[in-house]
Order: structure tokens, then C-alpha cells, then sequence
């Protein structure tokens, strides 16, 4: 069988040009069958791009795209086993619900009857049914998304493409929208492929995600692989809250580097290929693994002194001068507060590091 085959997507070194401007860079990756894969980055980064080229609203300038093994770039959209759901929902205002779901299924040559038993039941599927003879103006936003998804299911599509759909709706429909979907996923066994600028987002929903930048692809991997272990600065700092220190690299010894922070602060984490004794880069540490105390809890505790204790609802932030370094964010769960006291600012304190919480960076 061919590799490319077993693939649902399969992109190799896909580059996109406009003009002198390059909005792709080499991108390769392989999108599994009945994944539900993330295309994460800010704004301009080439998400959208890459998965217009997938659906064939782009071409592609060098490279090559394949679908369950065949190439892709000669066939237009409508001939691609592709649906795509927009972040505008284009839904037609003077049909039903029911009518705008099964539209798409009667302009490929189904029956009006066909079209309409099919529509039923992606209506059902998406817990829509006893709205079917509405009007889109007479639902809400969440709804409204859910017709412009049961829309694109209609058809049975091999790959379905969405293109950021949450981003008109408020947090609590957001979130509550982010399980509906990865379960809506997991029900009709559809590859989805998801473009997004929101992290947490990606994290909730992805089976695993590519996070881009600047027309490249950063990392490739699982939400926890990409959020515990991230590869550069630029992941370490979209990807949650994270500290990131300067940090002068020392000898290496069984696999552990020694990171001079400044002053007398060092701390001992996993050795990076890519980074040699001597460099100046950056080291990661997420706020919720670090703890706070009075007395060391080991050699590598850092010393330092209470800024300010920032009530954020479920934890508390509290910001902390290094001793001849920088400043620490330190998390503690709100669930917390009655086993451990609050250092007040000004204080002393140290700063105690969960194992393998730090992560040396290629930046």
C-alpha cells in the first residue's frame, strides 16, 4: 500500500507564493484518518492558507497535496471529497434549517425527498431536530454554527475543513461548542481539520496540532507533548502561560545541563540537541509547577522576594524577584489556600521546582 495512502492528508514541502511574498514555507505533514487535527498560529501566519490549498480555493505554488493517496492539485473544489464550515456561516436566510442543510446534497443530484431524510438526520445529529422548519434569523449563534456543520456533514465528506467557526460566539458557547464538536467528531469518524488562533482552543479539542509562525510549521505533536515539552521560544510562549529565562548553558553530565539564571541562580534540566555549551537561549517553566516556601526544599530552590499575590478567581499568581535575576510567575490553585499560606509581599521566599518542570529551548 502506499504511505500516502494510509494518510487522510498528506502535504509535502507545500510552498505558497503571492508575488515576492512567500506565505508558506516548505510545509510537510501528514494528517491521520479520523484525526481531529489543529492548524494553530496568530493571525498571517499561513493556517488559512494551507487549508485553503487542502480544499482548492488556493493553489499551490511548489510542492504537492495528496488525498488518501492521490494528488489533489488538478481537481477543482467541488470535485474534492472535502466540505469546508467558514467563520461566516453563509447560511441562506430565506430557506428553513432543514431546506439549508440538505441544499448542498440537491445540487449534487439527490432527490428533494433524499436530501430532506438526510438533512433529518444531521439535524439529529447535531441535536437540532425540533428546529428544522426555522429560519436562520429566528436562531442563535450557536445554532446557527451547528446548521452550518450539519450542512457540511450532509454530503459524507472524507475530510472536513474549519476554518476558525467558533470565533464569532461568546466563551460559554465556545467552550461548550469545543465538546460538542470533537464529539460530533468522534460519532461520524470524519477527519476534521481545524484552523485556530485560540491555544486552549487547540488543547481541548486536538488529537494533535501544528503550530505555525510566520509560514512555517514550529511543532507537531499531541497537546501535552507540545505544551510539556515545547521546542522554541515561540511555542514555550503561545502555548499557555509559561517563564521564560535567559539562561547561559554549562556543562552537560548523564544528559542533565546546569543553566546559570544570574546572579547565584542555577537549576539542572534535560539537555536539547541543537544547544552547546556556552549558548545564550531561553528555558521554560510553567507557572502551575512551581511552589512556594519559606526554606529551601533543595539545592536548586531559588531565593527571591515576594512582588505581589494576583488573585486571578481559580488560582493565585504570585510574581517573584529572583536574587541578581528575573522575575518568577508561580501558580497555586485557589483548592490550595487552606493548606498553604499566602507569602505576603515583600517577603523572602523561595522558589521550588517540580521535576523536569524546566524545558531548555532552541530558540
Amino acid at each position: 500500500m502506499n504511505e500516502s495512502a494510509k494518510l487522510a492528508v498528506d502535504v509535502r514541502d507545500a510552498v505558497k507564493r503571492y508575488g515576492t511574498f512567500t506565505a508558506l514555507q516548505k510545509i510537510s505533514l501528514g494528517i491521520r484518518d479520523n484525526e481531529f487535527f489543529t492548524l494553530l498560529g496568530p493571525s498571517g501566519c499561513g493556517k488559512t492558507t494551507l487549508l485553503r490549498m487542502i480544499a482548492g480555493f488556493e493553489s499551490v505554488t511548489e510542492g504537492a497535496i495528496y488525498l488518501y493517496g492521490d494528488e489533489i492539485e488538478m481537481l477543482p473544489p467541488n470535485k474534492r471529497p472535502v466540505n469546508t464550515v467558514f467563520q461566516n456561516y453563509a447560511l441562506f436566510p430565506h430557506l428553513s434549517v432543514l431546506d439549508n442543510v440538505g441544499f448542498g446534497l440537491e445540487m449534487k443530484g439527490s432527490s428533494k425527498a433524499d436530501a430532506r431524510k438526510r438533512a433529518g438526520e444531521m439535524l439529529e445529529l447535531v441535536q437540532l431536530t425540533q428546529f428544522a422548519n426555522r429560519k436562520p434569523s429566528q436562531l442563535s449563534g450557536g445554532q446557527q454554527q451547528r446548521v452550518a456543520l450539519a450542512r457540511a456533514l450532509a454530503p459524507a465528506p472524507k475530510v472536513l475543513l474549519l476554518d476558525e467557526p467558533l470565533s464569532a460566539l461568546d466563551m460559554k458557547l465556545r467552550k461548550a461548542m469545543q465538546i460538542e464538536l470533537k464529539h460530533i467528531q468522534r460519532e461520524t469518524g470524519i477527519t476534521f481539520i481545524f484552523v485556530t488562533h485560540d491555544q486552549e482552543e487547540a488543547l481541548t479539542m486536538s488529537d494533535r496540532i501544528a503550530v505555525m509562525s510566520a509560514g512555517e510549521m514550529q511543532q507537531l505533536g499531541e497537546p501535552r507533548d507540545i505544551y510539556e515539552h515545547p521546542r522554541n521560544m515561540f511555542v514555550a510562549d503561545f502555548i499557555g502561560d509559561t517563564n521564560l529565562l535567559e539562561v547561559s548553558v554549562g556543562e552537560t553530565t548523564n544528559g542533565r545541563v546546569l543553566c546559570q539564571i544570574g546572579g547565584a541562580n542555577a537549576l539542572t534540566c534535560d539537555a536539547v540537541e541543537g544547544v552547546d555549551t556556552g549558548a545564550q537561549v531561553h528555558l521554560s517553566v510553567r507557572p502551575e509547577r512551581l511552589t512556594l516556601s519559606d526554606t529551601a526544599t533543595s539545592s536548586e530552590s531559588l531565593k527571591g522576594t515576594i512582588v505581589e499575590n494576583i488573585f486571578i478567581g481559580t488560582d493565585i499568581n504570585t510574581i517573584v524577584d529572583l536574587e541578581g535575576g528575573p522575575q518568577f510567575t508561580v501558580r497555586t490553585s485557589n483548592s490550595d489556600r487552606g493548606n498553604k499560606r499566602i507569602i505576603e509581599p515583600g517577603s523572602p521566599a523561595f522558589v521550588n521546582m517540580e521535576a523536569g518542570a524546566a524545558r531548555l529551548l532552541v530558540d
